[in-house]
């Protein structure tokens, strides 16, 4: 059975949900290798790249109030705080100055927050740093504030878009039903999930696709997260990356749960390549397995380690103190045996390190 598996992957044959399946039984070294060799057919460079970004947390206000993230504001626990445009284009102007071409702004699904709250935001900033390519806010926010304000998505993507937003981040927690009711019932289903990748389509936007994963899911709940991924990318081709890492649960309201492997992140990443076999790029995820973990995956399928991140704070608040500079990720990159590479957003090479 694993003969006749191994051949359709070797071949470039497309597999199914029940065959995905069984790769979880695999060898890990079997399976990394074949992750690795379904890398080459749809990315047969061995370059490596990644961005210099910033993320900016414009506020942790979020009614959403998800019992799986430990940065949203919450009584005598984290202090509530919402930043002032000048106060975010002040950390954009660290980011330029630092070199840096991308921004992601991400807020949560503040209350009060109107649509010309976003809409000024982007054009402020736009208008002071026109060349900052803004891949910001996420699927979830789109819903909130067409919810909110009483406006068509359509709309709103549409008027994002003209005031400069460039692209969305597919934010995607786990795109099962049963894990979204019990962890996060306040944000978007499935369907709406969809819904915004589908009105990005229609103007033109990219986007990701993420997979928080060890929220108590299945390994088929697993694969049905990528299922709806895959689907998603046949029906609008929008996703540039597909980004996997592993729910820590400390000082978060799922603490109970026990943490998942780095083997199983391992497995992730070349299942996730094996069977997303129509998107070009699985990030390497440093941020939350740290480095010799992403340095393994980029042999595993991965071919890209993401931003190098000024200012990340939702991962840093359940404990996780990662951090990482441009020379330290061309190192490891490096030593995978792999060539770094400094991108910009759309994944054009902009500086080679032989």
């Amino acid at each position: 059975m694993e003969n006749r598996l191994k051949r359709k992957i070797y071949d470039g044959g497309r597999i199914t949900a029940e065959e995905a399946l069984e790769l979880y039984s695999w060898d890990f070294i079997d399976l990394a290798k074949a992750g690795d060799m379904r890398r080459g057919l749809v990315f047969p460079q061995e370059e490596v790249g990644f961005i210099i970004d910033r993320i900016i947390n414009f506020t942790n206000i979020c009614e959403a109030s998800c019992s799986f993230c430990a940065f949203h504001a919450r009584a005598d626990h984290i202090e509530a705080y919402s930043l002032s445009i000048h106060e975010i284009c002040e950390k954009v102007q660290e980011l330029v100055d630092a070199g840096g071409s991308q921004v992601m702004l991400q807020g949560g699904l503040h209350p009060d927050y109107t649509f010309d709250t976003y809409l000024e935001m982007v054009r402020t900033i736009k208008k002071k740093f026109p060349k900052i390519f803004l891949h910001s806010f996420s699927p979830a926010e789109l819903a909130h504030i067409s919810r909110k304000n009483n406006i068509t998505l359509d709309e709103i993507v549409k008027s994002l878009k003209e005031a400069g937003l460039d692209s969305v981040p597919g934010a995607s927690d786990l795109l099962v039903e049963r894990i979204r009711k019990k962890v996060s019932p306040k944000k978007i289903t499935v369907t709406q999930w969809c819904e915004v990748m589908n009105t990005l389509c229609i103007y033109g936007m990219k986007s990701s696709a993420t997979m928080t994963y060890g929220m108590g899911e299945t390994s088929a709940e697993q694969i049905e997260h990528l299922r709806v991924i895959r689907n998603v990318q046949d029906q609008t081709g929008i996703i540039r990356a597909f980004i996997p890492w592993s729910f820590s649960p400390a000082r978060t309201g799922l603490e109970y749960i026990t943490p998942a492997t780095g083997i199983e992140y391992l497995k992730i990443v070349a299942i996730g390549r094996i069977f997303l076999d129509n998107i070009i790029y699985i990030q390497a995820g440093w941020l939350t397995e740290g480095m010799k973990l992403a340095q393994i995956a980029l042999t595993s399928g991965a071919n890209d380690m993401g931003g190098v991140l000024m200012e990340e704070v939702v991962v840093k608040a359940t404990g996780i103190e990662t951090m990482t500079n441009m020379d330290e990720l061309v190192e490891i990159i490096r030593n995978a045996g792999k060539i770094p590479v400094k991108r910009d957003s759309g994944y054009n090479i902009i500086r080679k390190y032989s």
